[in-house]
């Protein structure tokens, strides 16, 4: 018994340990980033931040991988949004996605809101600000050009624009216009949808006497690096497909890391002489990319430049050299997509516009095949009731229906064990002092009345694949974010807001805010129903032979009742919910078997004062 003491001992401080590390190395380093990334967005929703009376600096200049970067008038690095605005005339963006503007100085699109998205659940909440032109405290855009040697003055981001629209509308395309004086008049038209994709044709007429070659570029920059959630299933930062190099993914921390590119004052890393795909930024459920003409060979890069006040970091597209004759022109299209990552609409471009590879800009992970087909699955049903979580109940019990005969096979045989129960007792008591002969004896048991001993864990293993395709669903499609259950959960992809430790809101304080161990205390109601149920599935199965093994199972849902609870409400929903179809299905596949189902007697007796051993 001292043995089995001390491996007791040893399995519950083990589980112990690992919910501190995971509370240490995972919640509480979760909830923080989170946190930041909420003040990074309210801080950039503030545009009454006073102009700075330092002295102005040298604004980022567009470094186009491969091509010498022009100057630039200096300009305050940081100043309020709406000033950084107002230092340019504009043509405004009205789309039914998006609204904004571009600015004619430089023909940046520097301004995009989302209208269908907020900061938080509260409808009343700022809406989700994409891009903010440069100077403001987090400038972001896109621009495109054009870049030669010996071809005289090219369009730049100090170059002012003619437009012959004030308004850009997906019925009404506007028409930028810039004659450089040397012969060349450069054109771009530009088209927006209804959600979030651009298109601009760049046009350059030589009306000179000699001819020019010129480079078409674009590229969306960002200054500064945002605050990320730095989830390990999640990517943020560089993304791109290079054609045959297929999907690059960088952090902005390793792009940190990279070597000087040839030639240049920045770091990165390039790819030449690709054909078709995209490069950009990504956020979790937002994305800018410059999508080339996918027919055409062009130098994608991803760069980082540091500047005295920030880091500029840039997917750029530089596409290859066009001579110009005198009297002749040259035309290139390319698209920007700069909005959310929803689903239809994503698949929709790679399709309709064969964008080679674009539904990658959705970070399915490496279980695409289950995840993408998961999501598709949740979001028919989620069209036909109109809640997402039912939804997922939906999708759960047609899971279930799909690993019956597995699931059958596992509650048959633990059915059996259960059947045997007396004969295991029996064994134990005969070979009390030998454990070898105690487990060859159970093997043989085993073996005559066709029981497999770890059937039981078949149901969970079952569960495992699935959890993390959920889990992944929850946590990268934008579909999910703000999308309400009943009651109090109010964001599926959120962890349940309540918490037993201040009675479910009854009490006027934030356990949370208790220094130390305030992330444990944010234990949810959801969570706590799903370590219930977790717990009644487990009252439903015989007990393990090994005592401590017995001991481990009955701290396993209290582990995961901790574990679980800064987890999205939805993937708790489905797992207390997926506890109960088990319950329900283990019951009935007993009485199907003849055994009796004592899931009433092991409760009865768990919570019963067990008569003292007599001596």
């Amino acid at each position: 018994m001292r043995q089995d003491n001390k491996n007791l001992i040893i399995a519950i401080a083990m589980s112990v340990l690992i919910l501190l590390g995971w509370q240490y190395f995972y919640a509480t380093p979760q909830a923080e980033k989170q946190r930041q990334a909420q003040l990074a967005q309210q801080q950039q929703q503030q545009t009454t931040q006073a102009q700075q009376s330092a002295p102005s600096a040298t604004a980022p200049v567009p470094n186009v991988s491969g091509v010498a970067p022009s100057t630039m008038p200096a300009v305050p690095v940081v100043e309020s949004r709406e000033a950084a605005l107002a230092r340019s005339p504009r043509v405004k963006i009205a789309t039914p996605a998006i609204s904004g503007s571009i600015s004619l100085r430089g023909a940046r699109i520097d301004d995009v809101s989302l209208n269908h998205y907020r900061e938080t659940v509260d409808p009343t909440s700022p809406n989700i600000v994409l891009f903010s032109p440069s100077g403001s405290p987090h400038a972001y855009y896109a621009e495109f050009g054009w870049v030669g040697a010996a071809a005289g003055a090219a369009p730049g981001p100090d170059t002012l624009w003619t437009a012959d629209k004030t308004t850009l509308t997906p019925q009404t395309p506007v028409t930028l216009t810039w004659d450089n004086g040397q012969g060349l008049v450069f054109s771009r038209a530009i088209s927006v949808d209804n959600n979030f994709m651009f298109t601009l044709k760049d046009t350059v007429e030589n009306r000179g006497g000699a001819a020019v070659i010129l480079n078409n570029y674009g590229l969306v920059s960002r200054h500064g690096r945002p605050v990320t959630l730095g989830y390990y299933v999640l990517h943020e930062g560089l993304i791109g497909v290079l054609g045959d190099q297929g999907l690059q993914e960088i952090t902005y921390a390793n792009l940190d890391k990279e070597a000087p590119l040839p030639g240049q004052t920045a770091i990165g890393k390039s790819w030449d002489n690709v054909t078709g795909g995209f490069v950009g930024i990504t956020d979790k459920y937002w994305a800018a990319t410059v999508v080339p003409d996918q027919a055409q060979p062009y130098k994608g890069s991803f760069t980082a430049r540091v500047n005295p006040t920030n880091t500029v970091y840039q997917a750029n597209v530089l596409g290859g050299g066009q001579t110009i004759q005198p009297g002749a022109t040259v035309e290139s299209t390319q698209r920007l997509f700069a909005g959310a990552k929803e689903v239809a609409v994503v698949d929709g471009y790679k399709n309709n516009l064969q964008i080679k590879n674009f539904d990658l800009l959705i970070d399915w992970g490496w279980f695409y095949f289950i995840t993408k087909p998961l999501f598709k699955v949740i979001d028919f049903f989620y069209k036909l009731v109109g809640n997402f979580g039912v939804a997922i109940l939906i999708v759960t019990v047609i899971l279930k229906v799909f690993f019956l005969p597995l699931a059958n096979k596992s509650y048959a045989s633990m059915a059996k064990m259960k059947a045997v129960q007396p004969e295991m007792t029996a064994i134990r008591e005969r070979y009390a002092d030998d454990r070898v002969k105690q487990q060859q004896a159970l093997m043989e048991l085993y073996k005559k009345e066709k029981i497999n001993p770890v059937a039981g864990c078949w149901p969970v293993a079952i569960q495992i694949p699935v959890f993390f395709a959920l889990y992944k669903v929850l946590f990268v499609t934008i579909e999910m974010r703000h999308a309400p259950f009943f009651g109090w959960i109010h964001d599926l992809a959120a962890p349940d807001p309540t918490t037993i430790f201040n009675l479910f809101g009854l009490l006027p304080f934030n356990p949370g805010n208790v220094p130390g161990v305030g992330h444990f205390l944010l234990l949810g109601a959801w969570p706590i129903i799903m370590g219930i149920t977790m717990w009644l599935q487990m009252k439903m199965n015989p007990a393990p032979p090994d005592p401590v093994q017995q001991k481990v199972f009955a701290w396993m849902p209290v582990i995961f009742t901790f574990m679980l609870g800064s987890f999205p409400a939805g993937l708790v929903i489905y797992w207390a919910w997926n506890n109960l179809l088990s319950v329900t299905q283990q019951a009935f596949i007993m009485r199907r078997n003849g055994v009796k189902v004592e899931l009433f007697d092991n409760l009865r007796n768990t919570f019963s004062r067990k008569a003292p051993a007599k001596s």
